[in-house]
């Protein structure tokens, strides 16, 4: 089989999320594939959805399910045990694409070789496939042959996973999966996976529709999903230390790791959490600095984290205290210019 669309469902079938998703794959271009939909526990009628699309595509869907919820990595996971093509894809199952994803993504690969393609994407906030704002994913600079100097970029800047396409023997060949249990399993799973293909392909036009609403995971912040995404990292660096890279990509996994486990989550929680906690900003500090003592010398983190976000940080590495109330009496400003109209 060429190809296996791998889609993690959960409580998508409010909406019509779930139908305008399914019915994108069901009719792509591309011939041979399959879609293998993983009901991760929905408790709405997600499953009977899926079951309906079974139902009237013998053979092309596949429906998986379990119990438990084991969050999307864990979905991602049993789809890839199950999946028997050429080709992996991942989608998520409140976005769609468009009917030519995968025949342009395939087309590109074999015209070039190459074990890896992707392509832009639109953010959208109605389902139709009007073209939206179109984001670019990854550069032209990180496409070709992969040597040293572009699995370094490609470690910094993966890209998003569902607008690529994967030669399966590369996945299956490196023991490659998700995080399980976590948000935010791709920013694991994206960086390291990189790091075992050897040639990326680009198709120029935003072929993956990323649907904008309010359910979406990163349209509301928490504690626990800061904390996954600390866990995230944290699992990218020791998988790395296992597999042999740390040393090999040590500046560019140090800088991953500072943007991802603390620099990201450290704004967005003290932004996005109601009652942050000095506790958890203190031990963020801290477990940063534990496996990179002198991030701030990095010459990734100098060049391209912000000039403003680096002085807040430097405050912090002098006073947590201070860092703290500081940044909360700043927002807190913002707040009020905000509610007198700006004045």
């Amino acid at each position: 089989m060429k190809l296996s669309i791998i889609v993690p469902v959960y409580n998508m079938a409010g909406d019509g999320k779930l139908n305008f998703c399914m019915d994108s794959l069901v009719n792509q271009t591309v011939s041979d594939y399959e879609i293998i939909a993983v009901d991760d526990a929905s408790t709405d009628d997600s499953l009977k959805i899926l079951r309906k699309y079974e139902r009237e595509h013998p053979g092309l869907v596949k429906v998986i399910t379990y119990p438990n919820n084991r969050r999307q990595g864990g979905a991602k996971n049993e789809g890839l045990k199950a999946a028997v093509g050429e080709w992996i894809g991942f989608v998520d199952s409140d976005d769609w694409i468009a009917p030519d994803f995968y025949e342009k993504l395939l087309k590109r690969a074999e015209e070039t070789g190459a074990d890896l393609t992707g392509c832009n994407y639109s953010l959208v906030e109605k389902h139709s496939y009007e073209i939206g704002c179109v984001v670019q994913n990854n550069t032209a600079e990180q496409t070709g042959l992969l040597d040293a100097e572009k699995h370094k970029n490609h470690l910094m800047y993966s890209g998003s996973m569902v607008v690529k396409l994967y030669k399966a023997s590369v996945i299956r060949g490196n023991n490659l999966d998700f995080p399980q249990g976590i948000f935010y399993e791709d920013n694991c799973a994206g960086p390291l996976w990189s790091l075992y293909f050897t040639h990326f392909e680009r198709v120029e036009e935003p072929l993956y529709y990323y649907y904008q609403h309010n359910a979406s995971t990163v349209h509301h912040i928490s504690e626990e999903k800061c904390r996954d995404r600390m866990k995230a990292a944290v699992l990218l660096y020791e998988e790395c230390k296992k597999r042999g890279f740390l040393e090999q990509y040590r500046q560019a996994l140090e800088y991953r790791f500072t943007e991802l486990y603390y620099v990201n989550t450290l704004f967005s929680y003290m932004q996005g959490v109601m009652h942050p906690r000095l506790s958890f900003v203190k031990a963020l500090r801290r477990g940063l600095e534990e496996r990179f003592p002198e991030f701030e010398r990095n010459p990734y983190y100098r060049a391209n984290t912000g000039s403003e976000e680096q002085r807040l940080i430097a405050m912090q590495g002098k006073s947590d205290i201070r860092f703290f109330w500081y940044y909360r009496l700043k927002l807190f400003v913002r707040k009020c210019r905000r509610g007198n109209g700006g004045s």
